[in-house]
């Protein structure tokens, strides 16, 4: 028997291009290049990236699919721009999920073993030096975090919420770390102390195994700094 064969559009469009294109769009927009709102130009981008649109276009759905990009009917495609009400709604719909996840995890049999995946993440975000890797261990550690219920549509309910809080995750890194980067330091994401300093607090919390003080350190340590409403 043949084997089935792939959509002709999907052949046509080489991974490697697909890829390339979504890092260095995902990149200019998390790194605020591209600003909330920007119109994307298709034509500059194939000139800048060197490819052709089909490619450009597949980038760009993936990423509309993350959230960070939206089409507009006839008009093209633009960084997506959240409101203040639906970062909020997007925050409170994260802190929901991690609570359940942490209420029915802990108290956890094996501290050590169970939070090495939280731990993984968490030096990775210390260790990053550009907004791309950062995010990605930023998505990690709060994946890991209500990984530990082991409730796979938990897991499944919580990536799309995760991928739309890149944007303004993203902002509020960059300016935690120029707050933090002193006169004549890079201004490495990774070195917003404060932002990291928070996710410790949460990993000490679950140390404690006790749920009730996992709750209140993830309580504390998101959209409240976000919207300038916590000092």
């Amino acid at each position: 028997m043949a084997a089935p064969t792939e959509e002709p559009s999907r052949l046509a469009l080489p991974a490697t291009l697909v890829e390339v294109a979504g890092n260095r769009l995902r990149d200019a927009i998390l790194s605020g290049e591209l600003a909330p709102g920007e119109k994307i130009i298709e034509e500059q981008l194939c000139a800048d990236f060197g490819i052709s649109r089909a490619p450009l276009r597949e980038a760009l759905r993936r990423l509309a699919q993350q959230g960070l990009v939206e089409h507009l009917p006839r008009r093209g495609s633009r960084v997506t721009e959240w409101s203040p009400t639906d970062i909020l709604q997007l925050f409170e719909l994260r802190n929901v999920l991690e609570r359940h996840a942490i209420e029915s995890a802990l108290p956890l049999a094996d501290l050590d073993r169970d939070l090495e995946p939280v731990r993984a993440a968490l030096e990775q975000m210390d260790a990053s030096s550009d907004v791309l890797s950062l995010d990605d261990a930023h998505r990690a550690f709060h994946a890991a975090v209500v990984g530990l219920a082991k409730n796979r549509q938990l897991d499944i309910a919580l990536e799309p919420i995760l991928l739309k809080l890149q944007l303004p995750m993203a902002r509020n890194m960059r300016e935690e770390a120029r707050q933090h980067a002193g006169p004549g330091r890079r201004h490495r994401p990774g070195a917003a102390d404060e932002g990291i300093g928070r996710h410790k607090a949460i990993l000490s919390a679950l140390e404690t195994n006790d749920p009730a003080a996992v709750v209140t350190a993830i309580r504390d340590h998101g959209h409240l700094h976000y919207l300038g409403l916590a000092p």
